[in-house]
């Protein structure tokens, strides 16, 4: 028995990266993640103990995490329904020092793309994270997820024509990202309209994440330039004393990390435009969503 829990973990293990990311990108939540991956080890253990081995344990894991995951998605619905304010993904920043919050990361996934996913439907959603970030072809994906190969090609074509509609792809050089970001955040921070004006597009949209607990500007989305600015203008009225940035990058997006002292106050990550201007800003102030954060400067 001891042999079998060691190969199974073994085994486990070696898939935990791979099981995060898809699960991830499914729930848009590390605490709900590690709750289905720990759902997932436990039924795994259980099966491999005096079974015959699987023949395929990467599809078999694969499987099991994709249904608990679907099914977490019920509650996590109910949950948002009671949600104060607007709800944005939990940020995942690359180079954490928490293991546990290793995923494998795509361009695909920045937070402008989890935020449309949330428009699709929980099957949808999980068609479109396994065909087009992980590649599984749709014979595997009917599999996992008890729908025929006619099916979840109907799926897939429909879940990329909705993405696509909103989000059409774009790809913006990391560095020119990076520059926006501190142009963005040197502008806001220093109350220079101008500046700030200069840097927005005029459809950006400003999403804020406050959750009922942490600072959030707007219970709804602000929408255009304007009115943007002047949500920024009032924070650096209000006062930013005492307050630093960090520089992170989110699925590969520079974003910034606002610091109070030690502790995070916010993560603020640009959707850029191919133009070089800012289109969407996501704000995420709830401290439930910044406890895996740490301050690089001490």
């Amino acid at each position: 028995m001891t042999d079998d829990i060691d190969n199974a973990t073994e085994v486990f293990v070696g898939y935990r990266e791979l099981l995060f990311s898809v699960v991830y990108n499914m729930l848009g939540s590390v605490a709900d993640t590690e709750d289905v991956l720990q759902e997932v080890w436990l039924a795994w253990q259980s099966r491999s103990v005096g079974s015959e081995p699987i023949d395929n344990p990467r599809a078999y894991l694969t499987r099991m995490a994709v249904n608990q995951a679907l099914a977490r998605r019920a509650t996590l619905s109910r949950r948002r329904e009671d949600y104060v304010g607007q709800w944005l993904p939990e940020p995942l920043l690359d180079g954490e020092p928490d293991g546990a919050t290793t995923v494998e990361r795509t361009e695909a996934f920045s937070m402008a793309m989890l935020v449309v996913l949330e428009s699709l439907t929980p099957l949808e959603r999980a068609v479109f994270v396994l065909n087009e970030v992980f590649a599984y072809p749709h014979t595997e994906i009917a599999e996992m997820v008890d729908r025929s190969p006619a099916a979840v090609r109907q799926i897939a074509h429909r879940a990329r024509a909705h993405v696509r509609a909103r989000r059409p792809r774009t790809q913006v050089d990391p560095r020119v990202c990076r520059a926006v970001t501190e142009r963005f955040v040197a502008a806001a921070m220093g109350g220079d309209l101008d500046e700030l004006l200069a840097v927005l597009s005029p459809e950006v949209t400003l999403w804020t994440d406050g959750g009922g607990t942490g600072p959030a500007t707007s219970l709804r989305p602000v929408h255009g330039k304007t009115a943007v600015a002047e949500v920024f203008m009032a924070v650096a009225a209000a006062g930013l004393d005492g307050y630093h940035v960090g520089w992170r990058t989110v699925s590969g997006d520079p974003c910034a990390v606002v610091f109070d002292g030690d502790a995070p106050l916010a993560v603020v990550v640009l959707d850029v435009a191919t133009d070089d201007t800012v289109i969407g800003i996501y704000s995420v102030t709830n401290p439930e969503k910044l406890t895996h954060l740490h301050n690089p400067t001490r």
